[in-house]
């Protein structure tokens, strides 16, 4: 702190309300006190319209120089997390007045392709009604078991078995939705206050059921194979976590895929800690030559979901679980009663008359190749070496060029009719990049996709600073 500034310091008696930390983090303090605010705020923590601290009461509560929060907050001015208005304060900005209620082309929304061809409302209408002739409605208006019928998760031990060859039915367990089904497992493997790991951009659904269960989570860094066996290494002999939760194929956002090696590197780490894994595997049916999942080097330790959301359609809200083992599938259902009772009975008759009878592999196979085809487009509309992908996946990690904040470039492609998502709200901390996931899936078609992709193309060319001086 310079000395200048400890008489103005000494004005400011009372704590802020919001001060961020900062003991860990990389770089310039002025960057990180930024970084912290756009994470605050993409957790929802600091609402639109919430006032910030002064400079000098922040600069004070953090120990540091009044032009370092003078800095701070004017690279969160040209962000756009924030306004500030003379004699009033800085405040988090508020959604502009004249932005659309809802974007017209959504890229935001991570759900697959619905080719024409797969005729998926037809064949949903016609599984349905199949399901109603064979099936008493009573039955399935009534309560059924948490885990799902004996029925039900053989189907389920059947569908995973390309990834988990010999699962039993008795290790399976069916749950509405993948979200669900993290949520319980949460709360079966960690308290409020423990560590949980993951990567350090995830899926923002674990980061509101850590913040729901008051779980810290804590990121480990990642590379383009993802996380970094040695760095989970260091962070179990360090904090000591109750479990690991990662994305190992096609990772949201960030497109990495563990290789082979990296899989077996990471359950040997896990063993040698006796860590818990959950094993989101929501892309592990999209890729034509699917990986060996981490349940299968370290089946003892791993709890592995997988969801039809992201390769059937997101609204039949079915997932699968394979526990360790039974006794833990028991422990599991009891979770599962605890949190969302049971899975829907018709969307559970449903995937299993889809999967029995073979429409859902036809179904998966039309969302790889309209996958593949959204792909190829995207490489072909975007900047060489910005984009990151997957051939059989339908989201794009896209890094900026340095003129660009991830926030700004969102709404200034949202004024424009298109939702993206900004790296802040995947990322574990200060956000270490400024990217954007793109969702290929959710466009209409591939006409509407091009068209959205050619105007991040041209947004990405601009020159941010000389846009914000544009009125």
């Amino acid at each position: 702190m310079r000395e200048g500034d400890a008489t103005g310091m000494r004005r400011s008696s009372t704590p802020p309300d919001w001060v961020p930390e900062l003991a860990a983090a990389p770089g310039p303090i002025y960057l990180a006190v930024v970084d912290a605010l756009e994470a605050d705020i993409a957790a929802g923590s600091l609402p639109p319209g919430r006032r910030l601290p002064t400079h000098r009461s922040l600069a004070a509560a953090l120990r540091v120089d009044l032009t370092t929060i003078t800095r701070a907050y004017a690279e969160a001015r040209r962000r756009g997390l924030v306004d500030a208005a003379v004699g009033r304060g800085t405040f988090v900005r508020a959604v502009p007045r004249r932005a659309p209620a809802k974007a017209e082309i959504d890229l935001s929304m991570n759900m697959p392709p619905q080719p024409p061809g797969a005729a998926i409302p037809t064949r949903l209408a016609q599984a349905t009604a199949a399901v109603l002739r064979r099936t008493d409605p009573a039955q399935l208006l009534s309560y059924h078991p948490s885990g799902g019928s004996l029925a039900d998760r053989r189907v389920g031990a059947a569908w995973l078995a390309p990834l988990i060859p010999g699962l039993q039915a008795e290790r399976v367990l069916v749950s509405g939705g993948a979200q669900a089904a993290v949520m319980a497992l949460l709360t079966m493997l960690a308290r409020a206050g423990e560590v949980v790991l993951t990567e350090a951009f995830t899926y923002p659904g674990l980061r509101a059921a850590a913040a729901q269960l008051g779980i810290r989570l804590e990121a480990l860094p990642m590379d383009a194979e993802g996380l970094l066996p040695d760095a989970l290494e260091e962070a179990c002999r360090r904090l000591s976590p109750s479990a690991l939760y990662c994305i190992p194929t096609i990772q949201n956002p960030t497109t990495a895929t563990m290789p082979a090696a990296r899989r077996e590197a990471v359950a040997e780490v896990a063993r040698r800690h006796g860590l818990r894994i959950v094993e989101d595997d929501a892309y592990g049916m999209l890729p034509t030559q699917p990986l060996p999942p981490l349940a299968s080097f370290a089946p003892e330790l791993t709890w592995y979901v997988s969801t039809l959301s992201k390769c059937l359609s997101p609204g039949l809200r079915i997932a699968y679980v394979a526990a360790p083992d039974e006794l833990q599938a028991e422990r599991a259902q009891a979770a599962l009663r605890a949190t969302i009772q049971m899975a829907p009975p018709l969307s559970a008759a449903v995937a299993t008359r889809w999967i029995q009878d073979g429409t859902a592999q036809s179904i998966l196979q039309a969302i790889r190749a309209e996958s593949r085809e959204r792909q190829k487009l995207a490489r072909a509309a975007l900047p060489a070496g910005l984009a990151a992908g997957h051939p059989d996946g339908h989201h794009l990690w896209l890094r900026l060029p340095p003129s660009w904040s991830a926030p700004a470039f969102a709404d200034h492609v949202r004024r424009a009719g298109l939702a993206v998502v900004p790296s802040g709200a995947f990322a574990v901390g200060a956000t270490p990049v400024e990217a954007l996931r793109i969702s290929l899936g959710a466009a209409a078609d591939r006409a509407v996709l091009g068209a959205a992709l050619h105007r991040i193309a041209a947004t990405l060319k601009q020159d941010a600073y000389a846009m914000a001086a544009i009125v």
